[in-house]
């Protein structure tokens, strides 16, 4: 006797960071999880007493403003000593990662954005979602003193923009 039931389709494969932890990631995977905001890279100063951080728009001495990246990415931990690298024990525990940084959401159990990069397809996303720090940067960490980066604290790098919530609402209409 045949038979004749009809297999299911296979289910497509969920993306790879669902359901998984920061430590069962290749280093691909790692790697692509950035979404290139350049957010991580501004400066920022935290208060002895209360343990509160402050954002600036300055930027990182290894920041290249024009790509929002790291000009030496591979070498910036020698280059710059108080550059902290991510890694799977901390990504969710750093207060001063941005609330849209891709490795803070994971480490919570969240899902990226529509706007990321690996859901999106496109990297002009973050841009246009107002996520980027593209023209939104003062000086460089080397082109100003101490006293003088307490002048350029800001808010909007330890928030959700304005664009990447309106972008959100027209996505669930």
């Amino acid at each position: 006797m045949k038979d004749n039931a009809k297999t299911p389709p296979d289910k497509p494969k969920p993306p790879f960071w669902r359901g998984r932890k920061l430590a069962e990631f290749s280093k691909a995977e790692w790697e692509s999880l950035c979404d290139g905001c350049g957010r991580c890279c501004l400066v920022k100063l935290e208060d002895e007493d209360t343990g509160e951080i402050h954002f600036t728009d300055v930027g990182c001495r290894l920041l290249d403003v024009k790509a929002a990246r790291c000009a030496d990415y591979g070498h910036r931990s020698r280059r710059v000593k108080d550059c902290l690298r991510l890694d799977p024990e901390n990504a969710g525990a750093l207060k001063w990662l941005p609330p849209t940084c891709a490795y803070r959401l994971i480490a919570r159990g969240e899902d990226l954005p529509h706007w990321h990069p690996l859901v999106s397809g496109r990297r002009e996303s973050v841009v246009e979602a107002g996520i980027s720090i593209l023209g939104r940067v003062g000086p460089l960490e080397d082109e100003v003193s101490i006293d003088e980066i307490v002048e350029h604290i800001v808010a909007w790098p330890g928030k959700v923009p304005k664009a990447a919530k309106k972008t959100a609402r027209k996505k669930q209409r």
